[in-house]
């Protein structure tokens, strides 16, 4: 039975997303603590009436990057984390934190990354006249935004798509592909080889969806 920690810092959508998926398909897995940085965090609520334990380390409380990322790693430890799951964590990490966890964090990022990393994605998208927009599941690393792809969920770009309408289409997405990538985690099913990742029996697990 892995843990698993989710980090957010709103109403964490995608983390009801992972809940619900884990839920409903019995992984041999448990979401063991939600953690936020902001007390007021929606989706705080949303893992309590889940019966999942939740933390808030608050970065305002902190002087520091490297303080707070010291104590929300002290708080991620106390549960024994064989996965910690970033859903809408507003907080570039420190690389001392990022190396910590290295192989064992997952981020979810709305663009088909290399294409788009930081914010405003989907306006970046349109601004390009992109024909695909999406979303990407990656382990982790320093670099923002530029760890090993996991897998990656693609949607068209409409001709009368604003950035709301393109985002809430890249959205629907994302939910159905972070349990996806998640649940490989979970069954061991995913390797990191030279920087790239490996499906174990890739033909049944798509990297794209």
């Amino acid at each position: 039975m892995k843990n698993i920690v989710i980090l957010i810092s709103g109403r964490g959508s995608n983390m009801e997303a992972v809940v619900r998926a884990l839920e409903a398909e019995r992984w041999p897995a448990r979401v063991a603590a939600v953690i936020s940085n902001k007390p007021e965090a929606k989706g705080l609520d949303f893992a309590r009436s889940h019966g999942i334990p939740t933390a808030v380390v608050a970065n305002k409380d902190y002087a520091t990057r490297a303080e707070f990322d010291a104590a929300l790693q002290e708080t991620i430890d106390r549960y024994a984390p064989d996965l910690v799951v970033l859903a809408g964590f507003m907080r570039i990490l420190t690389a001392p934190f990022v190396e910590h966890y290295a192989g064992r964090m997952l981020n979810i990022h709305p663009s088909l990354l290399p294409l788009f990393p930081g914010l405003g994605t989907h306006q970046q998208a349109l601004d390009a006249g992109e024909r695909e927009h999406g979303a990407t599941v990656h382990f982790v690393t320093a670099e923002l935004d530029h760890g090993p792809v996991v897998a990656q969920a693609r949607v068209p770009v409409l001709a009368d798509d604003t950035e709301d309408s393109l985002a809430a289409r890249v959205l629907v997405e994302e939910h159905r592909l972070y349990p996806y990538a998640v649940r490989l985690f979970v069954q061991d099913r995913l390797r990191i080889d030279k920087g790239e990742v490996r499906i174990l029996d890739a033909a049944a697990a798509p990297t794209s969806i």
